[in-house]
């Protein structure tokens, strides 16, 4: 395999933090490389110089091969508000197009509209002020997969996702031939897409060939050899000075090197490795929890015009550990907002009890003042030194974090509150994942009542006893079960479907069931309504493909090709309300 890039001795640093020094990697053709390092240590900084956003402090050598295309993925991405997605896409393209890469703009227009339908994003004469985070970010993504450079650079590709969009990616980065180095903090997402795992570790970068597992194991491995050798040098330092002070004679002369030897091996020896890591124990201790926690009756929301919740009734337990799930927009942060009071119901009740106090973890994270120390926003050195914020970064100001360090404060400033109920919405978007790991153990055995928004599925998965679906038109149903066992019956549902003449029971006992004295039996009526639900899925299924075909065929002109895009997402809105209908019928067969 050819070596795609070259790096020879490159450097960073902000003021007196190094991040890294005089480091050097090679990536070959083939190569789908996950970066990990703890926040703040320069994963995104050295991704910008590679990309050439930034530039290496102390010159150094960045050697591309010849004549292979490039694209970057920054977490933030710069738009247009007033421009429509595609107007948006296409003036980000200017620069492939012109490149003298061999894409021409009709091949690049018909890839934009296949990556497009597979995100979903609906009509491209969208304005992209209209969109939310999550839509801009599938613009993001079109935009650099559609120009099918040779290497791509990501950061964080994930974020703001829904599960949909992260499997399309998944998928697509999986199929492709491509030369790939990105930043995520997607456990899944990395085992499923990369090959190798780059770790950026005290200034200095380890390659481990193999999925993440294996890069655990391994990185353990060179840790303990580390060690091992550092046990080593300290006998040899015991030997040494017992010969310095047995012959003080012996300082001057032929013996020079052998002091000159002793004070290097002095400073070997005091190079433990010791991991910093976020240590959590004592942080945020559980408020007591009363017996009512949050009683909802026949709750409903609209906002728009649009409706979110529709006679809602639930009650949260004691110690429930509940994940909601949904498409980008179908209200999940909303109702969030109704549980903690923000937002008040366009119709029910919302009980809430006496001992309740409420951790609010935003997606949006707080507005800090940019100009405050770490210590002026969370006083109490002994906490922020558990959280990584040693005593020479109490006076650093806001604004020179990194993202994942304020998101890492941010998270401290909830914890001390004491919650009883936590409402993390999106907590992993900017965490690194040494950190994630570290919080989902606390999580596991944090002594109130747990409610996370997440696109995750290791996060959701390793936390969630049972998920609240948010199926859009205000329906919500319960599902008993983690989230990869929900995607897992939503994908046996429709094999069944695809599979079954008539009526299909359900095949997958995961959906919370009916008390057998309260269960009731399809009426004539739902039966039929069922029976119609399959027959239409059908149709709606080879529509579909025949229009993904015509697409693809290279054939059909803008106007149509707009048309088609259009039509596929109006199959995908209607498939997904059925199909949340024929759950909702299938418990009663």
């Amino acid at each position: 395999m050819p070596s795609f890039l070259q790096i020879e001795s490159i450097s960073k640093s902000y003021g007196q933090k190094v991040l890294f020094e005089n480091i050097g990697f090679n990536i070959n053709e083939g190569d789908k490389i996950a970066l990990i390092a703890p926040n703040g240590t320069g994963k995104s900084t050295l991704l910008r110089i590679l990309a050439g956003e930034d530039k290496s402090d102390s010159g150094g050598k960045i050697l591309f091969l010849k004549d292979i295309s490039i694209a970057f993925l920054d977490q933030d991405f710069k738009f247009d508000p007033g421009f429509t997605i595609e107007r948006q896409i296409l003036s980000g393209a200017e620069n492939v197009l012109a490149s003298g890469s061999g894409l021409a703009r009709d091949e690049f227009s018909q890839r934009m509209k296949e990556i497009a339908t597979g995100f979903s994003l609906g009509s491209l004469s969208r304005r992209m002020g209209e969109l939310s985070g999550g839509e801009v970010k599938r613009v993001a993504l079109t935009q650099m997969l559609a120009g099918n450079a040779d290497f791509l650079i990501m950061d964080e590709p994930t974020n703001h996702l829904d599960i949909e969009a992260v499997e399309f990616l998944e998928s697509y980065l999986s199929r492709r031939r491509c030369t790939l180095l990105m930043v995520t903090h997607d456990r899944y997402f990395l085992d499923r897409v990369c090959n190798t795992v780059m770790e950026l570790d005290r200034g200095s970068v380890y390659i481990y060939r193999g999925n993440y597992l294996n890069y655990l194991e391994k990185r353990d491995e060179r840790i303990a050899n580390y060690n091992a050798e550092t046990d080593k040098v300290r006998n040899l330092l015991r030997r040494e000075l017992e010969w310095i002070h047995a012959t003080p004679c012996a300082r001057s002369g032929k013996a020079k090197y052998r002091i000159d030897a002793f004070h290097a091996l002095a400073d070997r020896a005091s190079q433990v490795y010791t991991e910093r890591q976020v240590n959590m124990e004592g942080v945020g201790e559980v408020s007591r929890l009363g017996t009512k926690i949050i009683d909802c009756h026949h709750l409903g929301l609209s906002m728009g015009g649009k409706v979110l919740l529709n006679d809602f009734d639930y009650k949260f337990q004691r110690y429930e550990k509940v994940g909601i799930v949904g498409r980008n927009g179908i209200g999940k942060t909303s109702f969030l907002k109704l549980l903690t009071g923000e937002t008040e119901p366009s119709a029910g009740v919302i009980e809430r009890g006496e001992s309740l106090r409420i951790g609010y973890y935003r997606q949006e994270g707080i507005s800090f003042r940019e100009d405050d120390t770490v210590l002026d926003t969370v006083n109490d050195t002994r906490l922020l030194g558990r959280f990584l914020f040693p005593h020479d970064m109490l006076n650093t100001r806001i604004s020179k974090l990194s993202g994942g360090e304020k998101r890492r404060l941010y998270l401290l400033t909830i914890l001390m509150r004491n919650p009883n109920l936590l409402i993390l919405d999106e907590p992993t978007n900017d965490l690194d994942i040494v950190t994630l790991n570290i919080l989902e153990e606390y999580l596991l055995e944090f002594k109130g009542t747990l409610v996370i928004v997440s696109h995750d599925r290791h996060f959701m998965d390793r936390l969630v006893d049972h998920l609240l679906v948010f199926c859009g038109d205000g329906l919500v149903k319960d599902f008993v079960g983690n989230f990869s066992e929900y995607r897992s019956f939503i994908k046996d549902y429709e094999s069944n479907r695809k599979n079954a003449a008539t009526t299909a029971k359900p095949v997958n006992a995961a959906v919370k069931p009916r008390t057998a004295n309260t269960r009731r039996r399809l009426s004539w009526k739902e039966q039929k309504e069922l029976e119609t639900i399959d027959a239409r899925l059908s149709e709606l299924e080879a529509e579909k493909k025949r229009l993904q075909a015509e697409m693809s065929s290279g054939s059909l002109s803008y106007e149509k090709l707009q048309e088609a895009a259009e039509k596929i997402q109006a199959i995908i809105e209607e498939t997904d309300s059925l199909e949340m209908r024929w759950l909702e019928l299938s418990e009663l067969a």
